[in-house]
This record gives C-alpha cells, structure tokens and sequence, in this order.
C-alpha cells in the first residue's frame, strides 16, 4: 500500500496539470520549447501515475475501475461491482 504521502503528491500533481494544460497546449503549437522548459516539471502529463484509487498501489490497476486487480478481485468477491462474479475452469 502506497504512503498517504504519496497519494497526495499524485493529487497535487492533477491539480498542476490541469492548471497550466493550456500553456503547454499554447507554447507547443508555438514552437516555444524554452519557455516550456521553464514551467514547472510536474505540469506535464507525462508525470502522472496511475493509482489504485482506494490503496494507492501502482501497478496492476484496471482503467476502467480505476482500482488494483487486488481490490477489484476483492471488491467482486464481496458482491460490490454489479455483473462480475469469479470465474472457475
């Protein structure tokens, strides 16, 4: 499980992301690369991780539920995502 340190730096990181998304956007039609370097480095993209939204854990998430395979086999074993149940062979 991932620190709750961590888990807040990835929401900070959103946050400046989506602050300055539209000067990037500008600067990189522009040509502009100097002034783009000149922005903070944690404003790109690039920089986001994805994580587990319920225990931060950074590998093996589904996009789709935005959760690890861990919790999601959990959370499907407990009845909670409508639809999904184990499947044995």
């Amino acid at each position: 499980m991932a620190s709750k340190s961590k888990i807040e730096k990835q929401k900070r990181n959103a946050l400046m992301i989506a602050k300055y998304a539209e000067k990037r956007k500008e600067l990189k039609e522009a040509g502009d690369y100097e002034a783009l370097a000149k922005l903070p480095r944690s404003s790109s993209r690039t920089r986001l991780r994805r994580l587990c939204q319920l225990t931060g854990r950074p590998r093996g998430n589904y996009r789709k539920f935005q959760i690890s395979r861990i919790m999601l086999r959990d959370m499907a074993l407990d009845g909670l995502i409508p639809g999904m149940k184990k499947s044995s062979w």
